[in-house]
Protein backbone atom coordinates (compact mmCIF):
# COMPACT_ATOMS: atom_id res chain seq x y z
CA UNK A 1 0.00 0.00 0.00
CA UNK A 2 2.50 2.43 0.84
CA UNK A 3 4.44 1.96 -2.63
CA UNK A 4 0.58 2.89 -4.19
CA UNK A 5 0.09 6.01 -2.10
CA UNK A 6 3.56 7.59 -2.44
CA UNK A 7 2.89 8.02 -6.53
CA UNK A 8 -0.34 9.29 -5.85
CA UNK A 9 0.24 11.45 -3.68
CA UNK A 10 3.70 13.16 -5.26
CA UNK A 11 1.37 13.48 -8.52
CA UNK A 12 -1.31 15.30 -6.60
CA UNK A 13 1.55 17.52 -4.87
CA UNK A 14 2.81 18.67 -8.79
CA UNK A 15 -0.75 18.96 -9.89
CA UNK A 16 -1.38 21.46 -6.93
CA UNK A 17 2.02 23.51 -7.59
CA UNK A 18 1.50 23.58 -11.36
CA UNK A 19 -1.95 24.85 -10.92
CA UNK A 20 -1.24 27.71 -8.48
CA UNK A 21 1.90 28.33 -11.12
CA UNK A 22 -0.80 29.15 -13.62
CA UNK A 23 -2.54 31.68 -11.33
CA UNK A 24 0.27 32.93 -10.11
CA UNK A 25 1.08 34.38 -13.55
CA UNK A 26 -1.81 36.84 -13.67
CA UNK A 27 0.13 38.58 -10.74
CA UNK A 28 2.87 39.45 -13.19
CA UNK A 29 1.08 40.47 -16.63
CA UNK A 30 -1.57 43.70 -16.44
CA UNK A 31 -2.92 41.62 -20.09
CA UNK A 32 -5.24 38.71 -20.43
CA UNK A 33 -2.83 35.19 -21.37
CA UNK A 34 -3.25 32.52 -23.71
CA UNK A 35 -2.93 29.33 -23.43
CA UNK A 36 0.49 29.04 -24.99
CA UNK A 37 1.67 31.89 -22.98
CA UNK A 38 0.81 30.73 -19.75
CA UNK A 39 2.48 27.07 -20.67
CA UNK A 40 5.77 29.02 -21.96
CA UNK A 41 5.88 30.94 -18.74
CA UNK A 42 5.24 27.63 -16.46
CA UNK A 43 7.73 25.68 -18.16
CA UNK A 44 4.60 23.68 -18.47
CA UNK A 45 3.78 20.83 -22.09
CA UNK A 46 0.72 22.99 -23.82
CA UNK A 47 -1.60 19.90 -23.26
CA UNK A 48 -0.68 19.87 -19.63
CA UNK A 49 -1.85 23.51 -19.45
CA UNK A 50 -4.82 23.23 -21.42
CA UNK A 51 -6.12 20.53 -18.93
CA UNK A 52 -5.06 22.20 -15.74
CA UNK A 53 -6.81 25.88 -17.42
CA UNK A 54 -10.05 23.66 -18.23
CA UNK A 55 -10.27 22.83 -14.76
CA UNK A 56 -9.72 26.19 -13.55
CA UNK A 57 -11.98 27.90 -15.86
CA UNK A 58 -15.17 25.04 -15.03
CA UNK A 59 -14.25 26.23 -11.22
CA UNK A 60 -14.05 29.84 -11.96
CA UNK A 61 -11.13 30.77 -10.86
CA UNK A 62 -10.11 31.73 -14.60
CA UNK A 63 -12.34 32.57 -17.41
CA UNK A 64 -11.86 32.42 -20.87
CA UNK A 65 -12.67 35.72 -23.30
CA UNK A 66 -15.36 33.63 -26.07
CA UNK A 67 -13.72 35.76 -29.26
CA UNK A 68 -9.88 35.74 -27.96
CA UNK A 69 -9.60 32.42 -26.21
CA UNK A 70 -7.10 34.21 -23.78
CA UNK A 71 -7.60 34.20 -19.98
CA UNK A 72 -8.43 36.03 -17.04
CA UNK A 73 -8.73 36.16 -13.86
CA UNK A 74 -12.79 34.98 -12.67
CA UNK A 75 -15.49 35.54 -10.23
CA UNK A 76 -14.17 32.80 -7.89
CA UNK A 77 -10.44 34.82 -7.69
CA UNK A 78 -12.31 37.94 -7.07
CA UNK A 79 -14.88 36.29 -4.50
CA UNK A 80 -11.82 34.91 -2.43
CA UNK A 81 -10.04 38.09 -2.65
CA UNK A 82 -12.60 39.92 -1.17
CA UNK A 83 -13.28 38.07 1.44
CA UNK A 84 -9.68 37.47 2.47
CA UNK A 85 -9.47 41.67 2.23
CA UNK A 86 -12.68 42.15 4.45
CA UNK A 87 -11.58 38.88 6.88
CA UNK A 88 -8.48 40.68 7.58
CA UNK A 89 -9.82 43.84 8.36
CA UNK A 90 -7.67 45.52 5.73
CA UNK A 91 -10.84 47.55 5.11
CA UNK A 92 -10.49 49.25 8.24
CA UNK A 93 -6.84 50.17 7.57
CA UNK A 94 -8.11 51.91 4.27
CA UNK A 95 -9.31 55.25 6.09
CA UNK A 96 -6.05 55.41 7.91
CA UNK A 97 -3.45 54.68 4.84
CA UNK A 98 -6.16 57.81 3.02
CA UNK A 99 -5.02 60.26 6.37
CA UNK A 100 -1.33 59.73 6.21
CA UNK A 101 -1.39 60.53 2.67
CA UNK A 102 -3.48 63.76 2.51
CA UNK A 103 -0.75 64.41 6.04
CA UNK A 104 1.88 63.60 4.66
CA UNK A 105 1.28 64.24 0.73
CA UNK A 106 2.95 60.62 -0.31
CA UNK A 107 1.88 57.51 -1.28
CA UNK A 108 0.68 55.41 1.47
CA UNK A 109 1.03 51.43 1.44
CA UNK A 110 0.62 48.11 3.29
CA UNK A 111 2.52 45.23 2.87
CA UNK A 112 3.02 41.50 4.11
CA UNK A 113 5.63 39.01 3.11
CA UNK A 114 5.08 36.29 0.45
CA UNK A 115 8.41 34.38 -0.05
CA UNK A 116 10.83 36.97 -1.69
CA UNK A 117 8.22 39.42 -2.27
CA UNK A 118 6.47 42.64 -0.63
CA UNK A 119 3.08 41.80 -1.58
CA UNK A 120 0.91 45.50 -1.48
CA UNK A 121 -2.82 44.93 -0.01
CA UNK A 122 -4.07 48.38 0.56
CA UNK A 123 -3.20 51.72 0.12
CA UNK A 124 -2.89 54.00 -2.80
CA UNK A 125 -0.82 52.24 -5.05
CA UNK A 126 -3.52 49.77 -5.57
CA UNK A 127 -5.65 53.20 -6.83
CA UNK A 128 -2.71 54.46 -9.11
CA UNK A 129 -2.37 50.67 -10.47
CA UNK A 130 -5.14 48.41 -10.85
CA UNK A 131 -3.67 46.05 -13.58
CA UNK A 132 -0.90 44.38 -12.21
CA UNK A 133 0.03 42.25 -8.85
CA UNK A 134 1.87 44.55 -6.37
CA UNK A 135 5.03 42.53 -5.64
CA UNK A 136 7.54 44.45 -4.52
CA UNK A 137 11.29 42.52 -4.36
CA UNK A 138 11.82 42.29 -0.68
CA UNK A 139 15.66 43.15 -0.80
CA UNK A 140 15.19 46.57 -2.77
CA UNK A 141 12.12 47.89 -1.36
CA UNK A 142 11.45 49.95 2.35
CA UNK A 143 8.47 47.39 2.83
CA UNK A 144 10.93 44.81 2.05
CA UNK A 145 13.52 45.43 4.78
CA UNK A 146 10.99 45.89 7.45
CA UNK A 147 9.57 42.38 6.97
CA UNK A 148 12.65 40.87 6.80
CA UNK A 149 14.14 43.24 9.92
CA UNK A 150 11.27 42.78 12.06
CA UNK A 151 10.13 38.94 10.31
CA UNK A 152 12.82 36.99 11.27
CA UNK A 153 13.82 36.82 7.49
CA UNK A 154 17.54 37.47 7.40
CA UNK A 155 17.70 33.27 7.76
CA UNK A 156 17.42 32.40 4.32
CA UNK A 157 19.42 36.07 2.86
CA UNK A 158 21.89 33.49 1.29
CA UNK A 159 19.30 31.94 -0.78
CA UNK A 160 17.26 35.15 -1.12
CA UNK A 161 17.31 36.39 -5.48
CA UNK A 162 18.70 39.97 -5.05
CA UNK A 163 18.61 40.92 -8.71
CA UNK A 164 19.95 44.74 -9.27
CA UNK A 165 17.17 46.86 -10.50
CA UNK A 166 19.39 49.92 -10.24
CA UNK A 167 22.85 51.06 -9.47
CA UNK A 168 21.73 51.22 -6.35
CA UNK A 169 20.18 47.80 -4.98
CA UNK A 170 22.01 46.05 -2.78
CA UNK A 171 23.28 42.46 -4.25
CA UNK A 172 24.82 40.95 -1.32
CA UNK A 173 23.71 39.02 1.32
CA UNK A 174 25.89 40.61 4.23
CA UNK A 175 25.31 44.16 3.05
CA UNK A 176 22.23 43.21 3.11
CA UNK A 177 22.23 42.01 6.68
CA UNK A 178 24.06 44.71 7.48
CA UNK A 179 21.58 47.27 6.11
CA UNK A 180 18.71 45.60 8.30
CA UNK A 181 20.85 45.82 11.39
CA UNK A 182 20.53 49.75 10.58
CA UNK A 183 16.96 49.69 9.81
CA UNK A 184 16.79 47.55 13.45
CA UNK A 185 18.65 50.66 15.44
CA UNK A 186 16.53 53.46 12.99
CA UNK A 187 13.68 52.28 13.94
CA UNK A 188 12.93 52.40 9.75
CA UNK A 189 13.70 51.52 6.86
CA UNK A 190 14.72 53.53 3.89
CA UNK A 191 15.16 52.71 0.07
CA UNK A 192 16.61 55.40 -1.92
CA UNK A 193 16.28 54.79 -5.89
CA UNK A 194 17.15 50.71 -4.65
CA UNK A 195 14.00 49.38 -6.64
CA UNK A 196 13.23 52.50 -9.31
CA UNK A 197 15.35 55.56 -9.92
CA UNK A 198 13.93 59.20 -8.92
CA UNK A 199 12.02 57.45 -5.62
CA UNK A 200 12.34 58.12 -2.50
CA UNK A 201 10.15 55.57 0.38
CA UNK A 202 10.43 55.18 4.16
CA UNK A 203 8.84 52.45 6.20
CA UNK A 204 7.97 51.12 9.49
CA UNK A 205 6.95 48.12 10.72
CA UNK A 206 3.30 47.24 12.09
CA UNK A 207 4.04 44.85 15.43
CA UNK A 208 2.51 42.06 17.04
CA UNK A 209 3.10 41.31 20.97
CA UNK A 210 5.76 39.31 19.77
CA UNK A 211 7.83 42.13 18.56
CA UNK A 212 7.42 41.35 14.66
CA UNK A 213 6.36 42.72 11.91
CA UNK A 214 2.45 41.66 10.84
CA UNK A 215 2.61 44.11 8.04
CA UNK A 216 4.95 47.04 6.46
CA UNK A 217 3.53 50.66 6.17
CA UNK A 218 5.75 52.49 4.14
CA UNK A 219 5.27 56.37 2.76
CA UNK A 220 6.81 56.71 -0.93
CA UNK A 221 7.22 59.80 -3.17
CA UNK A 222 10.00 61.85 -4.79
CA UNK A 223 13.53 62.95 -3.35
CA UNK A 224 12.22 66.52 -3.60
CA UNK A 225 8.60 66.06 -1.66
CA UNK A 226 10.42 63.83 0.66
CA UNK A 227 13.10 65.79 1.24
CA UNK A 228 16.36 64.48 3.68
CA UNK A 229 15.63 67.15 6.25
CA UNK A 230 12.49 65.56 6.58
CA UNK A 231 12.99 62.00 6.75
CA UNK A 232 12.28 62.04 10.55
CA UNK A 233 8.92 63.64 10.52
CA UNK A 234 7.77 60.98 7.71
CA UNK A 235 8.78 58.43 9.53
CA UNK A 236 7.18 59.57 12.74
CA UNK A 237 4.12 60.26 11.01
CA UNK A 238 4.07 56.49 9.15
CA UNK A 239 4.82 55.05 12.93
CA UNK A 240 1.89 56.81 14.31
CA UNK A 241 -0.27 55.27 11.71
CA UNK A 242 1.37 51.99 12.33
CA UNK A 243 0.40 52.27 15.78
CA UNK A 244 -3.32 52.59 14.95
CA UNK A 245 -2.97 49.76 12.66
CA UNK A 246 -2.03 47.71 15.48
CA UNK A 247 -5.40 48.28 17.05
CA UNK A 248 -7.57 47.94 13.96
CA UNK A 249 -6.14 45.04 12.44
CA UNK A 250 -4.82 42.45 15.16
CA UNK A 251 -6.75 40.66 17.94
CA UNK A 252 -6.03 42.34 21.96
CA UNK A 253 -3.96 39.45 22.57
CA UNK A 254 -1.79 39.87 19.61
CA UNK A 255 -0.91 43.47 20.18
CA UNK A 256 2.10 45.22 21.04
CA UNK A 257 2.47 46.51 24.90
CA UNK A 258 5.89 47.90 24.73
CA UNK A 259 7.35 51.26 23.11
CA UNK A 260 7.54 51.22 19.59
CA UNK A 261 11.37 51.22 18.04
CA UNK A 262 12.42 54.87 18.41
CA UNK A 263 12.82 56.94 15.46
CA UNK A 264 16.34 57.77 14.87
CA UNK A 265 18.19 58.95 11.36
CA UNK A 266 20.95 57.34 10.75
Amino acid sequence: MPHDVAPATREGSQAVHRTLALLQCFTESPQDLGASDLARRTGLALSTAHRLLKVLTSSGFLEQDAHTARYRLGPTTAELGRLAFHRRGLHRAEPELADLANRTGATADLAVRVGEHAVILAGGSLDRDGTRGLRRPVHSTALGKVLLAWGGGEADLETLPMPPLTHRTITDPQDLRDELSRVRAAGFALNEGESASGVRTVAVPVLDAHGRARFALALRSSPEAMASERLAWFAEQAAACASALEVLLLAPTERRTGPRPAIVLP
